[in-house]
Protein backbone atom coordinates (compact mmCIF):
# COMPACT_ATOMS: atom_id res chain seq x y z
CA UNK A 1 0.00 0.00 0.00
CA UNK A 2 1.12 3.49 -1.21
CA UNK A 3 2.87 5.40 2.12
CA UNK A 4 2.02 8.90 2.44
CA UNK A 5 4.03 12.04 1.55
CA UNK A 6 6.39 13.08 2.95
CA UNK A 7 5.31 17.59 3.82
CA UNK A 8 6.32 19.16 0.52
CA UNK A 9 4.64 22.35 -0.38
CA UNK A 10 4.60 24.16 -3.86
CA UNK A 11 5.81 27.49 -4.15
CA UNK A 12 5.20 29.63 -7.33
CA UNK A 13 7.00 33.42 -7.34
CA UNK A 14 6.35 36.15 -9.97
CA UNK A 15 5.58 33.82 -12.68
CA UNK A 16 5.32 35.21 -15.91
CA UNK A 17 4.34 32.93 -18.94
CA UNK A 18 3.66 34.47 -22.71
CA UNK A 19 2.55 32.87 -26.08
CA UNK A 20 3.98 33.61 -29.33
CA UNK A 21 2.50 37.46 -30.65
CA UNK A 22 3.65 38.80 -26.83
CA UNK A 23 -0.04 37.53 -25.10
CA UNK A 24 0.84 37.40 -21.95
CA UNK A 25 -1.25 34.52 -20.26
CA UNK A 26 -0.10 34.19 -16.53
CA UNK A 27 0.93 37.49 -15.12
CA UNK A 28 3.78 37.95 -12.25
CA UNK A 29 1.20 35.38 -10.43
CA UNK A 30 2.49 33.99 -6.75
CA UNK A 31 1.02 30.78 -5.83
CA UNK A 32 1.74 28.67 -2.42
CA UNK A 33 0.04 25.56 -2.30
CA UNK A 34 0.88 24.65 1.97
CA UNK A 35 2.19 20.93 2.28
CA UNK A 36 -0.12 17.61 2.29
CA UNK A 37 -3.09 20.13 1.59
CA UNK A 38 -5.38 20.87 -1.68
CA UNK A 39 -5.38 24.22 -3.38
CA UNK A 40 -8.11 24.92 -5.88
CA UNK A 41 -7.35 27.27 -8.68
CA UNK A 42 -10.19 28.46 -10.27
CA UNK A 43 -11.21 30.66 -12.29
CA UNK A 44 -13.12 31.45 -15.75
CA UNK A 45 -12.01 30.15 -19.19
CA UNK A 46 -9.11 32.06 -20.62
CA UNK A 47 -7.83 33.02 -17.40
CA UNK A 48 -4.46 31.45 -17.71
CA UNK A 49 -5.64 27.99 -15.27
CA UNK A 50 -4.23 25.42 -17.41
CA UNK A 51 -1.34 27.40 -18.70
CA UNK A 52 -0.10 28.04 -14.88
CA UNK A 53 -0.62 23.81 -14.51
CA UNK A 54 1.47 22.94 -17.51
CA UNK A 55 4.02 25.45 -16.52
CA UNK A 56 4.45 24.37 -12.66
CA UNK A 57 4.23 20.32 -14.31
CA UNK A 58 7.53 21.67 -17.02
CA UNK A 59 5.33 21.60 -19.98
CA UNK A 60 5.69 25.25 -20.44
CA UNK A 61 8.44 27.61 -20.00
CA UNK A 62 7.93 30.49 -18.40
CA UNK A 63 9.50 33.93 -19.21
CA UNK A 64 10.26 35.10 -15.41
CA UNK A 65 9.61 33.84 -11.90
CA UNK A 66 10.31 30.49 -10.03
CA UNK A 67 8.48 27.37 -9.51
CA UNK A 68 9.97 25.38 -6.09
CA UNK A 69 8.67 21.81 -4.79
CA UNK A 70 10.03 21.43 -1.11
CA UNK A 71 11.76 24.46 -0.86
CA UNK A 72 13.78 23.57 -4.58
CA UNK A 73 13.52 24.90 -7.64
CA UNK A 74 12.24 22.69 -10.57
CA UNK A 75 12.67 25.44 -13.72
CA UNK A 76 15.57 23.62 -14.76
CA UNK A 77 14.16 20.14 -14.75
CA UNK A 78 12.25 18.58 -17.80
CA UNK A 79 8.74 17.61 -17.64
CA UNK A 80 9.51 13.85 -17.03
CA UNK A 81 12.09 14.00 -14.04
CA UNK A 82 9.97 16.91 -11.57
CA UNK A 83 8.30 14.87 -8.81
CA UNK A 84 4.62 15.48 -10.38
CA UNK A 85 1.55 13.51 -11.69
CA UNK A 86 -0.24 14.97 -13.81
CA UNK A 87 -4.02 14.64 -14.87
CA UNK A 88 -6.07 16.03 -17.85
CA UNK A 89 -9.72 16.79 -18.67
CA UNK A 90 -9.72 13.43 -21.03
CA UNK A 91 -7.97 10.66 -19.77
CA UNK A 92 -5.38 10.24 -22.38
CA UNK A 93 -4.76 6.25 -22.03
CA UNK A 94 -3.08 3.94 -23.96
CA UNK A 95 -5.84 2.08 -26.40
CA UNK A 96 -3.46 -0.72 -27.12
CA UNK A 97 -2.78 -1.12 -23.48
CA UNK A 98 -4.47 -2.94 -20.45
CA UNK A 99 -5.60 -1.25 -17.99
CA UNK A 100 -3.11 -2.26 -15.67
CA UNK A 101 -0.14 -1.05 -17.55
CA UNK A 102 -1.54 1.61 -18.37
CA UNK A 103 -1.19 2.56 -14.34
CA UNK A 104 2.11 1.19 -14.93
CA UNK A 105 3.55 3.07 -17.80
CA UNK A 106 5.23 5.42 -16.04
CA UNK A 107 7.12 2.53 -13.97
CA UNK A 108 8.51 0.94 -17.19
CA UNK A 109 9.60 3.97 -18.34
CA UNK A 110 12.07 3.98 -15.24
CA UNK A 111 13.00 0.21 -15.93
CA UNK A 112 11.21 -1.12 -13.03
CA UNK A 113 10.73 -4.81 -13.54
CA UNK A 114 7.83 -5.85 -14.63
CA UNK A 115 6.17 -8.38 -11.36
CA UNK A 116 6.99 -4.53 -9.41
CA UNK A 117 5.58 -3.11 -11.71
CA UNK A 118 2.02 -5.22 -11.63
CA UNK A 119 2.24 -4.93 -7.91
CA UNK A 120 2.49 -1.67 -8.03
CA UNK A 121 -0.46 -1.00 -10.78
CA UNK A 122 -2.42 -3.61 -8.77
CA UNK A 123 -2.28 -1.78 -5.36
CA UNK A 124 -3.18 1.56 -7.59
CA UNK A 125 -6.11 0.19 -8.66
CA UNK A 126 -7.34 -1.03 -5.54
CA UNK A 127 -6.81 2.52 -4.01
CA UNK A 128 -9.13 4.02 -6.41
CA UNK A 129 -12.04 1.29 -6.36
CA UNK A 130 -10.90 -0.63 -9.47
CA UNK A 131 -9.29 -4.09 -8.07
CA UNK A 132 -10.83 -6.55 -10.50
CA UNK A 133 -10.01 -4.24 -14.23
CA UNK A 134 -6.03 -4.54 -14.32
CA UNK A 135 -6.33 -6.89 -17.40
CA UNK A 136 -9.45 -5.28 -19.13
CA UNK A 137 -9.10 -2.82 -22.06
CA UNK A 138 -9.10 0.43 -22.25
CA UNK A 139 -12.73 0.45 -24.59
CA UNK A 140 -14.53 -1.62 -22.37
CA UNK A 141 -14.28 1.47 -19.34
CA UNK A 142 -17.33 3.61 -18.70
CA UNK A 143 -15.94 7.81 -18.50
CA UNK A 144 -15.59 7.43 -14.47
CA UNK A 145 -13.44 4.35 -14.61
CA UNK A 146 -11.35 6.16 -17.33
CA UNK A 147 -10.48 8.72 -14.58
CA UNK A 148 -9.81 6.49 -11.99
CA UNK A 149 -7.40 4.81 -14.34
CA UNK A 150 -5.71 8.04 -15.11
CA UNK A 151 -5.54 8.94 -11.04
CA UNK A 152 -4.05 5.94 -10.47
CA UNK A 153 -1.45 6.13 -13.01
CA UNK A 154 -0.59 9.79 -11.93
CA UNK A 155 0.30 8.82 -8.49
CA UNK A 156 1.69 5.39 -9.10
CA UNK A 157 4.96 7.44 -9.56
CA UNK A 158 4.69 8.48 -5.76
CA UNK A 159 4.88 12.08 -6.40
CA UNK A 160 5.38 15.04 -4.45
CA UNK A 161 2.88 16.65 -6.04
CA UNK A 162 -0.24 16.17 -7.78
CA UNK A 163 -1.95 18.43 -10.28
CA UNK A 164 -4.96 17.97 -11.89
CA UNK A 165 -6.76 19.87 -14.74
CA UNK A 166 -10.41 19.94 -14.50
CA UNK A 167 -10.54 16.29 -14.57
CA UNK A 168 -14.07 15.51 -13.74
CA UNK A 169 -16.00 18.27 -16.06
CA UNK A 170 -17.03 15.97 -18.63
CA UNK A 171 -18.36 13.43 -16.23
CA UNK A 172 -22.20 13.40 -15.19
CA UNK A 173 -23.22 15.20 -12.24
CA UNK A 174 -23.76 12.25 -9.63
CA UNK A 175 -20.30 10.95 -11.18
CA UNK A 176 -18.90 14.40 -10.54
CA UNK A 177 -19.67 14.02 -6.73
CA UNK A 178 -18.48 10.73 -6.56
CA UNK A 179 -14.97 11.56 -8.20
CA UNK A 180 -14.72 14.47 -5.58
CA UNK A 181 -15.12 12.45 -3.15
CA UNK A 182 -12.79 9.99 -4.02
CA UNK A 183 -10.06 12.64 -4.75
CA UNK A 184 -10.47 14.30 -1.85
CA UNK A 185 -10.38 10.30 0.50
CA UNK A 186 -6.91 9.65 -1.62
CA UNK A 187 -5.43 13.64 -1.17
CA UNK A 188 -6.01 13.13 2.91
CA UNK A 189 -4.99 8.95 3.01
CA UNK A 190 -2.04 10.05 0.89
CA UNK A 191 -1.16 13.67 2.33
CA UNK A 192 0.21 14.76 -1.12
CA UNK A 193 0.36 18.31 -2.16
CA UNK A 194 -2.22 18.95 -4.65
CA UNK A 195 -3.28 21.43 -7.24
CA UNK A 196 -6.48 21.20 -8.79
CA UNK A 197 -7.48 23.41 -11.53
CA UNK A 198 -11.44 24.42 -12.13
CA UNK A 199 -14.07 26.25 -13.36
CA UNK A 200 -16.78 25.35 -11.15
CA UNK A 201 -16.89 27.08 -7.77
CA UNK A 202 -19.24 24.68 -5.91
CA UNK A 203 -16.61 22.12 -6.98
CA UNK A 204 -13.81 24.17 -5.28
CA UNK A 205 -15.64 24.61 -2.35
CA UNK A 206 -16.28 20.95 -2.11
CA UNK A 207 -12.94 19.82 -2.10
CA UNK A 208 -10.17 22.34 -1.32
CA UNK A 209 -8.18 23.32 1.85
CA UNK A 210 -7.65 26.84 -0.20
CA UNK A 211 -9.11 28.28 -2.77
CA UNK A 212 -6.76 30.89 -4.88
CA UNK A 213 -9.51 32.74 -7.42
CA UNK A 214 -7.53 33.70 -10.78
CA UNK A 215 -9.01 36.27 -13.34
CA UNK A 216 -7.07 37.89 -16.26
CA UNK A 217 -4.11 35.89 -15.83
CA UNK A 218 -3.27 37.16 -11.82
CA UNK A 219 -4.62 35.67 -8.85
CA UNK A 220 -7.25 37.79 -7.22
CA UNK A 221 -7.77 36.19 -4.03
CA UNK A 222 -6.56 33.39 -2.19
CA UNK A 223 -7.91 31.79 1.05
CA UNK A 224 -10.08 29.25 2.94
CA UNK A 225 -13.70 28.71 0.39
CA UNK A 226 -15.65 30.05 3.83
CA UNK A 227 -13.72 33.55 3.36
CA UNK A 228 -14.72 34.19 -0.15
CA UNK A 229 -18.46 34.34 1.48
CA UNK A 230 -18.22 35.50 4.73
CA UNK A 231 -15.12 37.93 3.84
CA UNK A 232 -14.05 38.23 0.56
CA UNK A 233 -10.87 40.45 -0.62
CA UNK A 234 -12.07 42.15 -3.27
CA UNK A 235 -15.23 43.85 -5.03
CA UNK A 236 -14.69 41.04 -8.31
CA UNK A 237 -13.85 37.58 -5.63
CA UNK A 238 -16.95 38.70 -4.23
CA UNK A 239 -18.84 38.94 -7.52
CA UNK A 240 -17.33 35.58 -8.89
CA UNK A 241 -19.15 33.37 -6.16
CA UNK A 242 -22.40 34.28 -6.82
CA UNK A 243 -25.15 36.68 -6.75
CA UNK A 244 -24.36 39.30 -3.91
CA UNK A 245 -26.41 42.90 -3.02
CA UNK A 246 -24.85 45.77 -3.88
CA UNK A 247 -25.74 49.24 -2.36
CA UNK A 248 -23.95 52.46 -3.03
CA UNK A 249 -23.41 54.88 -0.47
CA UNK A 250 -20.53 56.76 1.78
CA UNK A 251 -18.43 54.63 4.37
CA UNK A 252 -17.53 56.84 7.31
CA UNK A 253 -15.84 54.83 9.90
CA UNK A 254 -18.37 52.01 10.95
CA UNK A 255 -21.56 53.55 9.32
CA UNK A 256 -22.44 53.55 5.66
CA UNK A 257 -24.89 56.15 4.80
CA UNK A 258 -26.74 55.41 1.48
CA UNK A 259 -30.64 55.17 0.18
CA UNK A 260 -31.52 52.84 3.66
CA UNK A 261 -30.53 55.06 5.84
CA UNK A 262 -27.51 55.10 8.11
CA UNK A 263 -25.91 51.37 8.61
CA UNK A 264 -23.29 49.64 10.50
CA UNK A 265 -20.79 47.71 9.65
CA UNK A 266 -17.71 46.04 10.48
CA UNK A 267 -14.54 48.23 10.99
CA UNK A 268 -11.90 48.31 8.20
CA UNK A 269 -13.16 49.69 4.94
CA UNK A 270 -11.86 52.74 3.83
CA UNK A 271 -14.02 56.11 4.37
CA UNK A 272 -15.34 58.01 1.54
CA UNK A 273 -17.28 56.56 -1.49
CA UNK A 274 -18.25 52.91 -1.81
CA UNK A 275 -20.14 50.09 -2.21
CA UNK A 276 -21.40 47.86 0.22
CA UNK A 277 -21.96 43.99 -0.40
CA UNK A 278 -24.07 41.54 1.30
CA UNK A 279 -25.22 38.10 0.22
CA UNK A 280 -28.32 37.12 -0.37
CA UNK A 281 -27.61 33.66 2.72
CA UNK A 282 -26.41 36.10 5.01
CA UNK A 283 -30.23 39.01 5.27
CA UNK A 284 -32.21 37.90 7.78
CA UNK A 285 -36.43 37.81 7.32
CA UNK A 286 -38.73 38.38 10.15
CA UNK A 287 -42.01 40.36 11.50
CA UNK A 288 -41.91 44.05 11.31
CA UNK A 289 -40.64 45.81 13.88
CA UNK A 290 -38.84 48.93 14.06
CA UNK A 291 -35.15 48.78 14.26
CA UNK A 292 -33.20 49.08 18.03
CA UNK A 293 -29.63 49.61 19.22
CA UNK A 294 -29.78 45.76 20.17
CA UNK A 295 -31.27 44.95 16.43
CA UNK A 296 -29.37 47.52 13.66
CA UNK A 297 -29.63 47.33 9.70
CA UNK A 298 -33.29 46.58 9.79
CA UNK A 299 -35.47 48.35 7.38
CA UNK A 300 -39.42 47.63 6.21
CA UNK A 301 -39.60 45.45 3.34
CA UNK A 302 -42.51 44.43 0.99
CA UNK A 303 -41.97 40.13 -0.54
CA UNK A 304 -42.23 41.27 -4.90
CA UNK A 305 -41.04 37.63 -5.93
CA UNK A 306 -40.99 34.37 -4.33
CA UNK A 307 -39.12 31.10 -6.32
CA UNK A 308 -38.77 28.40 -4.39
CA UNK A 309 -35.98 25.81 -5.27
CA UNK A 310 -36.22 22.70 -3.37
CA UNK A 311 -33.57 23.53 -0.32
CA UNK A 312 -33.99 27.02 -0.27
CA UNK A 313 -35.76 30.43 -1.68
CA UNK A 314 -35.12 32.92 -3.51
CA UNK A 315 -36.82 36.16 -2.14
CA UNK A 316 -37.19 39.64 -4.23
CA UNK A 317 -37.66 42.57 -1.72
CA UNK A 318 -38.85 45.90 -2.05
CA UNK A 319 -37.42 48.33 0.40
CA UNK A 320 -37.98 52.37 1.35
CA UNK A 321 -37.17 54.59 -1.66
CA UNK A 322 -37.44 51.56 -4.52
CA UNK A 323 -34.37 49.81 -3.60
CA UNK A 324 -34.09 46.22 -4.87
CA UNK A 325 -32.91 43.09 -2.49
CA UNK A 326 -32.41 39.37 -2.97
CA UNK A 327 -32.63 37.04 0.37
CA UNK A 328 -32.35 33.36 0.40
CA UNK A 329 -34.36 31.97 3.17
CA UNK A 330 -35.28 28.72 4.58
CA UNK A 331 -38.21 26.38 2.56
CA UNK A 332 -40.44 26.02 5.37
CA UNK A 333 -40.91 29.84 5.46
CA UNK A 334 -44.58 30.67 4.00
CA UNK A 335 -44.05 34.23 2.35
CA UNK A 336 -46.98 35.88 0.03
CA UNK A 337 -46.02 38.30 -2.51
CA UNK A 338 -47.02 41.68 -1.00
CA UNK A 339 -46.63 41.18 2.31
CA UNK A 340 -44.80 43.18 4.74
CA UNK A 341 -41.59 42.20 6.42
CA UNK A 342 -38.74 43.39 8.74
CA UNK A 343 -35.10 42.83 7.14
CA UNK A 344 -31.77 42.81 8.49
CA UNK A 345 -28.66 43.16 7.42
CA UNK A 346 -26.26 41.84 9.77
CA UNK A 347 -23.34 44.21 10.37
CA UNK A 348 -20.87 41.54 10.38
CA UNK A 349 -21.96 40.50 6.64
CA UNK A 350 -21.62 43.62 5.22
CA UNK A 351 -18.77 44.15 3.20
CA UNK A 352 -17.89 47.34 2.34
CA UNK A 353 -15.05 48.19 -1.10
CA UNK A 354 -14.22 51.39 -2.64
CA UNK A 355 -16.80 52.24 -5.23
CA UNK A 356 -16.04 52.09 -8.60
CA UNK A 357 -14.62 54.12 -11.36
CA UNK A 358 -17.07 55.95 -13.18
CA UNK A 359 -18.76 54.25 -16.07
CA UNK A 360 -16.45 54.59 -19.06
CA UNK A 361 -12.98 54.53 -16.47
CA UNK A 362 -12.65 50.94 -15.55
CA UNK A 363 -9.86 49.29 -15.62
CA UNK A 364 -9.43 46.76 -18.78
CA UNK A 365 -10.48 43.41 -17.94
CA UNK A 366 -12.61 44.77 -14.91
CA UNK A 367 -16.53 43.03 -14.74
CA UNK A 368 -18.74 44.82 -15.15
CA UNK A 369 -21.84 45.33 -12.69
CA UNK A 370 -25.59 44.86 -14.00
CA UNK A 371 -27.46 48.08 -14.82
CA UNK A 372 -29.40 47.40 -12.00
CA UNK A 373 -26.49 47.50 -10.11
CA UNK A 374 -25.09 51.01 -11.66
CA UNK A 375 -28.21 52.63 -10.25
CA UNK A 376 -28.22 54.03 -6.87
CA UNK A 377 -30.63 52.39 -4.72
CA UNK A 378 -30.63 48.96 -6.80
CA UNK A 379 -28.37 46.41 -5.94
CA UNK A 380 -29.38 43.56 -7.55
CA UNK A 381 -29.98 42.84 -11.08
CA UNK A 382 -33.14 40.20 -10.86
CA UNK A 383 -31.16 38.06 -13.31
CA UNK A 384 -28.11 38.34 -11.35
CA UNK A 385 -30.31 37.05 -8.71
CA UNK A 386 -31.82 33.79 -10.65
CA UNK A 387 -28.79 32.47 -12.01
CA UNK A 388 -26.73 32.37 -9.06
CA UNK A 389 -29.40 29.63 -7.53
CA UNK A 390 -30.99 28.08 -10.43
Amino acid sequence: MPQPSTSVDLRVTGLRVAYQRGTTVVDDVDLGVAANTLTALLGPSGCGKTTLLKTVAGLLTPETGDVRIGGTSVLDLPAERRPVGLVFQKPLLFGHLSVGDNVGFGLRMRGVPKPARRRRAAEMLDLVGLPDLARCRVEELSGGQEQRVALARAMVLDPKVLLLDEPFSQLDADLRSRMRELLRRLQRELAITTLFVTHDQQEAVEVADAIALMLDGRIEAQGRPADFFTAPATLRAARFFGATNEIPGTLSGTEFCCALGTLRVAAGGRDGSSLLIVRPEALRLGNPAPATSEQPNTVPVTVIDVRYRGTHQSVRLRCPVETILAATVPSALRLEVGEQMALRLPPDSCRVFPAEHPQGEDQPGEDQPGEDSKRAGQPVAPERTERSHA
